[in-house]
């Protein structure tokens, strides 16, 4: 795959998953605004790389229509144009249902399923204006089978895979696909720090692929639904999670 030429803005981007898919857009030609909410996590990834030309970064909270509109207004005026847009960026604690608050639940599907819609919204225009534009959102394999202590985390996942089927009726007309790719437990940072072993290693034997998942795992089927070769694929899922639903 050849992204040469393509402008892609990768939301969540200091993350695990995001950081890799930002590696790998770059390795592949593309020019990346790389978005967080973390600007040191932001200016560590930029040093990493060797702060490359083609790397553009932006802190702003996707939760928040305002920041969001600002974002937009600079990538207009830095490039006029998106060719790719993945909205990665997540945030997953758990709670116990009987403990949680309807403020947690507000922030958990701000951040999970508004963020999502006001980036996309933000930037359509730009998106149209590509001969090809992609959209991808990483949703994740829980909403298969849920997760006791993620009741809002899931709720807003499974809702993006609503928003998805639905934007790609609206955009097809432009020549734009949206997808989505739902990943399984993954080995980040956070992940490690807040799931037990116990829970990892449970996951990691549930799958028909016996190891754990890696940001890196999720970087291919991205790339696909982003690239050419994807072309008439639009309103689908797809699940990277080793083999531990089928769908």
């Amino acid at each position: 795959m050849n992204f040469t030429g393509q402008s892609v803005v990768i939301t969540g981007a200091a993350g695990g998953i995001g950081s890799a898919l930002t590696r790998r857009f770059l390795s592949l030609g593309a020019r990346v605004f790389a978005t967080d909410r973390n600007q040191e996590a932001l200016d560590a990834l930029r040093d990493e790389l060797g702060n490359p030309a083609a790397f553009f970064a932006s802190t702003f909270d996707i939760s928040r229509e305002a920041e969001c509109q600002e974002f937009a207004a600079r990538v207009r005026d830095d490039w006029g144009m998106v060719d790719v847009l993945i909205n990665a960026a997540g945030y997953f604690p758990l709670t116990p249902f009987d403990e949680l608050t309807y403020a947690q639940w507000r922030e958990i599907l701000a951040i999970n399923l508004d963020g999502p819609f006001l980036v996309t919204s933000n930037l359509l225009p730009l998106l149209k204006k590509s001969a090809a534009g992609r959209i991808v959102i990483i949703s994740s394999a829980s909403i298969f089978v849920g997760v006791a202590e993620q009741c809002p985390y899931v709720a807003a996942k499974a809702g993006l895979i609503g928003f998805m089927r639905s934007l790609a009726k609206v955009v097809g007309e432009h020549g734009i696909t949206v997808n989505a790719v739902t990943p399984g437990l993954t080995m980040t940072a956070p992940i490690k720090k807040l799931f037990p072993k116990a829970a990892i290693a449970k996951a990691t034997q549930a799958r028909a692929l016996k190891r754990d998942e890696q940001p890196e795992d999720l970087v291919g089927a991205v790339c696909f639904l982003a690239s050419a070769d994807a072309a008439f694929i639009t309103g689908q899922i797809l699940n990277v999670d080793g083999g531990s639903t089928f769908h």
